[in-house]
C-alpha cells in the first residue's frame, strides 16, 4: 500500500485492476441498459412531444437530476479542481453570479418561454420576430457550439482513462460516443432523463469518495486548508478592477451570472427538462433546485483541487512531467494514491464518465429536436408524414448528432486547457444567442432586423476577439507557485521549477502556463481581455446594438407583437413609452396577460401566420 506522504516519481504508475474494469463496465452497461428499457416501455408512445419532452408529464425529481447532470460535466470536475489547483480559489466566486442569474431566468425569461408550449426553444425567435431567416440563424449557431462543446465533453474524460489504461484517447472518444448515442436514438429523452439519474449520482458519489480519503489520509479539512494558505491558494477579494486580470471578484461573478442566464435560460437542453413538467412553478422550482446542486458538486469540486494540491504541493506532477495536461491532475492522484484500494480508481472514472454521458446525452438529443422542429418539420416531404415515421427521423437524427459529437471529440485533444476553452467558445457564441432572447423578451421593441444586426455584429466582435487571442496567445496564464524539492530525493532533476511542455501541437501552446508573474508592463490588447467576460460582453453588444438598430429602422409598435412574447412589465413599459414618444394606439386585446392560456394560444397560432410590416 501507498500512503499519501509516499511520492511516486515513476512515469508508469498503477493501472485498472480487474475490481476497476468491473465498477467501470457496470456503469456502462447500467446506462445502456437504461436507455433500451426506456426504448421498450414506450413503444406504444410514438408522438414526436413523448420522444423529445416526455409527453410534458415528467416527474419533476428525475429531471432535477437530468437538468443538473446535463449542465455538469467531466470539464467540471477535472477543469474546477484543475483551476483550484494552479491558480487559486478565486474562481469559487463564480458561485455568487449563480444568484442574480437564477432570479432572472426564474422570474422574467422562463414565465415567458414556459407559457408558449414550445418543442423548440428557437421557435420563440420566430414568434416573436417574426423572422424566420432570424430563427434559422440562431439554430444553426446552437448547432454549431451544441457539437463543438459535445466534442469538448466526450474528450475530457478520455484524460482520465488514458492515465488509468493502455486506451488511446481516440478509442475512448469513439467506444463512450457510440454507447452514448445508442442509448438517446432509442430511448429519447426519458432514457436521457433517467440514465441522468444514475450518472449525476454517480457524478457526486465517486469524486465524494476521492476527496473523503484523501482529506483523511492528510490529516483533515484543517491541513487541506493550512496547505491551501501556505500555498497562496486561498483568494475570495481580489477587488481589481482591470478586465485584463484573468480571475477577479467582478470577472468570476460575471462569468457565473452568464453561465447560469444562457446554460439553463435560453439553452435547448435546459429548456427541454423545464418543458418536461407540467407546470410552470414545478418549472420554477427546477431552477431554484439546480442552483442549489450547483453550488454543491462545485463546491465538491472545487475542494478536490485544493486536496490534490496538499497532497502534490512539494512534488508537482506536472512541473515533474510525470502528467503533459494540466486537467490530468485528479486520475493522476487518483492512481498514484488510491490504487492500493481495489474499485476506488474505477469508482472515480465511472463518476468522469458519468459527468460526460450525461452531457453527451442531453446534448444529442437535443441537436435532434432543433433539426426536427426549426429545418425539418415544416417541408412538404414530412408534413404528411404519421408520427410513427417522425419518430424514427428524430431517432436517426440523433444518431447523426452522436457522430458529430464523436467526431468533434477527436479533434477537441488538440485544443489545450478544458475550463477555459469551454467558457471561452461557448461565451463568443452563446452570449450574442442569450442577447437575442433577451432582447425579445425585455426590449419589445426591437426588431427583426435590429435583432439580426445586433447578433451578427456581436458574434463578429466576440469571434475575432478570441480567434486574435489564440493566435496571438495574449497574457500568459500566470500559475501560483508550485515545487518539485520534494522530488529531488528521488533521481529528478529540473531546472529553474518552470514548466516542462509535452505538447506541441496544442493551439493553447503550454508555453501560455508560466510560473513568471506578468509584472504588467506590457502593453494590454483586446486579446488580452479575460476569458470570464466573453459570454457577458456578447449578451451586453447584442442587446445594446439590437435597441439601436430598431431605433434606427422602425422600433415595434406594442399591437404589432404575438400575445405572451415579451415580460408583463417590459410590456406595459413599452405601451408608456410608445404613447409618450408616438402617441395613443388602438389597443388590441390585452397583449401580455398570461393567465388566459386558452386564448393565449389562440393568439399565438394567429401570430404565426401574420404579416408584420418590418420583418426580414
Amino acid at each position: 500500500m501507498s500512503g499519501l506522504n509516499d511520492v511516486d516519481v515513476g512515469l508508469s504508475g498503477p493501472t485498472f485492476t480487474t475490481v476497476d474494469y468491473a465498477v467501470f463496465s457496470l456503469m456502462l452497461a447500467a446506462s445502456v441498459g437504461i436507455g433500451v428499457y426506456s426504448a421498450l416501455k414506450g413503444r406504444g408512445n410514438t408522438s414526436s412531444e413523448d420522444y423529445l419532452l416526455g409527453g410534458r408529464t415528467m416527474s419533476p425529481v428525475p429531471v432535477a437530476f437530468s437538468l443538473l447532470g446535463g449542465v455538469i460535466s467531466a470539464i467540471s470536475i477535472l477543469g474546477n479542481a484543475t483551476e483550484m489547483y494552479f491558480y487559486g480559489t478565486q474562481l469559487v466566486v463564480s458561485l455568487l453570479g449563480f444568484l442574480p442569474g437564477c432570479v432572472l431566468v426564474s422570474q422574467v425569461t422562463l414565465p415567458v418561454l414556459y407559457n408558449l408550449k414550445l418543442v423548440s426553444v428557437n421557435d420563440y425567435i420566430e414568434l416573436r420576430y417574426r423572422s424566420r431567416a432570424l430563427r434559422k440563424l440562431v439554430t444553426f449557431l446552437q448547432l454549431l457550439t451544441t457539437t463543438l462543446a459535445m466534442g469538448i465533453f466526450l474528450y475530457a474524460p478520455s484524460l482520465a482513462l488514458s492515465a488509468v489504461t493502455s486506451l488511446p484517447t481516440s478509442a475512448s472518444v469513439v467506444i463512450m460516443g457510440a454507447l452514448c448515442t445508442l442509448y438517446i436514438s432509442i430511448g429519447g429523452v426519458k432514457a436521457v432523463v433517467y440514465t441522468d439519474v444514475l450518472q449525476t449520482s454517480l457524478m457526486f458519489l465517486g469524486v465524494l469518495v476521492v476527496v473523503v480519503i484523501c482529506t483523511l489520509d492528510l490529516g483533515g479539512v484543517g491541513v487541506v486548508w493550512d496547505s491551501a494558505l501556505q500555498g497562496s491558494r486561498v483568494e475570495f477579494l481580489n477587488f481589481d478592477t482591470s478586465p485584463f486580470v484573468r480571475h477577479t471578484v467582478w470577472s468570476t461573478m460575471s462569468l457565473g451570472c452568464f453561465i447560469m442566464i444562457f446554460f439553463t435560460g435560453f439553452q435547448q437542453t435546459s429548456y427541454q427538462r423545464f418543458a418536461c413538467v407540467n407546470t410552470l412553478r414545478t418549472a420554477k422550482t427546477l431552477c431554484v433546485v439546480f442552483v442549489g446542486g450547483l453550488y454543491l458538486l462545485w463546491l465538491l469540486f472545487f475542494f478536490c483541487g485544493l486536496v490534490a494540491y496538499a497532497i502534490y504541493k512539494d512534488c508537482d506532477p506536472f512541473t515533474s512531467g510525470r502528467i503533459s495536461k494540466q486537467d490530468q491532475i485528479l486520475p493522476f492522484l487518483v492512481m498514484d494514491k488510491l490504487s492500493y484500494l481495489p474499485g476506488v480508481p474505477g469508482i472515480f472514472v465511472a463518476a468522469v464518465y458519468g459527468a460526460v454521458l450525461s452531457s453527451f446525452s442531453s446534448y444529442g438529443n437535443s441537436m435532434a429536436c432543433m433539426v426536427w422542429e426549426d429545418f425539418l418539420k415544416d417541408l412538404s416531404c414530412f408534413k404528411s408524414k404519421s408520427e410513427k415515421t417522425s419518430t424514427n427521423v428524430m431517432k436517426l437524427l440523433s444518431l447523426v448528432a452522436g457522430v458529430l459529437g464523436i467526431g468533434a471529440g477527436l479533434l477537441a485533444g488538440q485544443l489545450g486547457s478544458l475550463f477555459q476553452l469551454i467558457n471561452t467558445i461557448t461565451g463568443a457564441l452563446y452570449g450574442p444567442l442569450a442577447g437575442v432572447f433577451l432582447a425579445g423578451i425585455c426590449t419589445p421593441w426591437v426588431n427583426a432586423k435590429g435583432a439580426a444586426m445586433g447578433c451578427i455584429a456581436s458574434i463578429m466582435f466576440c469571434t475575432w476577439s478570441v480567434v486574435g487571442s489564440f493566435i496571438y496567445g495574449g497574457s500568459p496564464k500566470v500559475s501560483l507557485p508550485l515545487s518539485t524539492q520534494g522530488c529531488q530525493e528521488n533521481g529528478w532533476s529540473f531546472v529553474n521549477n518552470t514548466f516542462i511542455t509535452f505538447n506541441s501541437t496544442s493551439l493553447f501552446a503550454d508555453t501560455m502556463y508560466t510560473s513568471t508573474p506578468d509584472d504588467g508592463s506590457s502593453v494590454k490588447t483586446i486579446y488580452d481581455i479575460s476569458y470570464c467576460y466573453t459570454g457577458v460582453i456578447g449578451v451586453l453588444m447584442t442587446f445594446i446594438l439590437s435597441s439601436f438598430f430598431s431605433l434606427c429602422t422602425g422600433p415595434l409598435s406594442p399591437s404589432s407583437l404575438a400575445e405572451g412574447v415579451v415580460n408583463p412589465t417590459c410590456g406595459r413599459l413599452h405601451k408608456w413609452l410608445w404613447q409618450v414618444f408616438r402617441g395613443p394606439e388602438t389597443p388590441s386585446s390585452h397583449c401580455y396577460d398570461l393567465k388566459d392560456e386558452s386564448n393565449h394560444q389562440q393568439q399565438i397560432v394567429r401570430g404565426k401566420v401574420e404579416d408584420i410590416t418590418g420583418a426580414i
